[in-house]
């Protein structure tokens, strides 16, 4: 029983440089949610996803509302 609400904390990311993604593998099925450059195309890697759960997970953490895009 809890009396307090947690708190949600809204990240941010630099949008104009960086897009969110989610990098999965052929291999084993493993999806990473990060932020790829636009620039480099270099990816952070931010959060392993699991489930669906762990997705909305992280859009709400940053703020996400769109859909964000596979790579392989």
């Amino acid at each position: 029983m809890g009396l307090f609400k947690k708190k949600s904390v809204v990240l941010s990311y630099d949008k104009e440089n960086k897009k969110s993604v989610i990098k999965a593998s052929i291999c084993n099925g493993e999806q990473v949610a990060g932020f790829k450059d636009i620039h480099t195309g270099k990816i952070e890697e931010v959060m392993l996803i699991k489930s669906p759960a762990d997705l909305e997970s992280f859009k709400a953490m940053y703020g996400i509302n769109e859909e964000i895009a596979k790579e392989y």
